[in-house]
């Protein structure tokens, strides 16, 4: 590597590609962690079981929304996604 941190050669090059996660990784990891506290959240405002909030959860239009990698709405915060989340289950209710 340069003193500048930029690899030398192609070989060191390819090395630092190969540790960095691939976008859908990233995806699947934010997505994953969003659902985990999506269903913490539901949780918490309704004192219902975890099979409950993951049923509320994983059976929601939203699910789909969140697993489309193209949409990039995993990108959004857990906060924000259980904002939107209220407003489908008060819609559809």
């Amino acid at each position: 590597m340069t003193s500048q941190g930029e690899p030398n050669t192609m070989k060191e090059e390819i090395k630092t590609v190969r540790n960095q996660p691939t976008h859908h990784q990233i995806a699947t990891y934010l997505t994953d962690y969003a659902l985990s506290e999506l269903v913490r959240y539901v949780i918490e405002d309704t004192g219902c079981s975890i099979e409950q909030a993951m049923e509320k959860v994983y059976n929601s239009p939203l699910m789909e929304l969140l697993q489309d990698e193209e949409g990039e709405l995993y990108v959004q915060s857990p906060a924000y996604l259980y904002e939107l989340l209220n407003k489908e289950i008060k819609t559809t209710t």
